[in-house]
């Protein structure tokens, strides 16, 4: 019943490795089918190498366990939380690539400094402080699912224009309407980051990208005139 859900799943995977932005088995991607209230998920800890279609797990929005032999990803209930908050999503994907995870443990934002940034967001990648004590002991993962949501809420940010978010301490997340969507911005989470780091390094205290290149950059992409492509 769920072959090409996994079968999408897999394949979304398996670019991870392929883009550099997972090592051995760190990460992970999933992909939801609405209609059926599910998600198609990596299992947990299996390598990239050995990966195949036949492994993906399928579980429900409360983790429940409806196709599949292997136990899911430990991040699954995460997964679950964004899924079920955030009906416009498609696919998931969450990394420790190197520069990304880099701001996420030295807890900053990843500031728009250019237009490859801007060709993306007009905000900053935001950075979700680390999770309190007590709720790190509890329901981990599902509690990194909300840290998300409330981090979003409380910036005023909305999840159909700003497709990252870092977790301090931790690493990214990214999202899409499609699955390829996520691992794209996965991608260029990854690149602005390093474009990032670079940049701060050359330069301390560079100055962020002014408004009239965010607004030309991101509109000529995202807007009502945009030109940018084949239409």
């Amino acid at each position: 019943m769920y072959q090409d859900l996994k079968q999408a799943c897999y394949e979304a995977n398996m670019q991870l490795p392929r883009l550099g932005l997972v090592l051995f088995t760190f990460g992970n991607a999933s992909v939801v089918d609405r209609d059926n209230r599910v998600f198609a998920i990596k299992p947990s800890g299996v390598p990239y190498e050995t990966l195949r279609p036949a492994d993906i797990v399928v579980v429900d929005f409360a983790n429940h366990i409806v196709e599949g032999s292997k136990r899911p990803s430990s991040d699954t209930k995460t997964h679950a939380v964004l899924y079920a908050h955030w009906e416009h999503l498609g696919g998931i994907v969450h990394t420790h690539s190197t520069y990304a995870t880099a701001w996420a443990q030295a807890q900053l934002d990843i500031p728009l400094l250019g237009t490859t940034h801007a060709d993306h967001l007009t905000v900053d990648v935001p950075c979700a402080p680390p999770m309190a004590d007590p709720l790190i002991q509890g329901d981990y993962e599902h509690q990194t699912g909300w840290q998300i949501l409330n981090e979003f809420q409380q910036r005023g940010l909305s999840p159909a224009e700003v497709e990252m978010v870092l977790i301090g301490n931790h690493a990214p997340f990214t999202w899409g309407t499609t699955v390829a969507k996520a691992v794209y911005n996965s991608a260029v989470l990854e690149e602005i980051a390093r474009m990032a780091y670079l940049s701060c390094t050359l330069r301390p205290g560079v100055p962020r990208l002014k408004d009239a290149l965010i607004r030309k950059h991101y509109e000529r992409k995202h807007g009502a005139g945009s030109y940018y492509g084949q239409s």
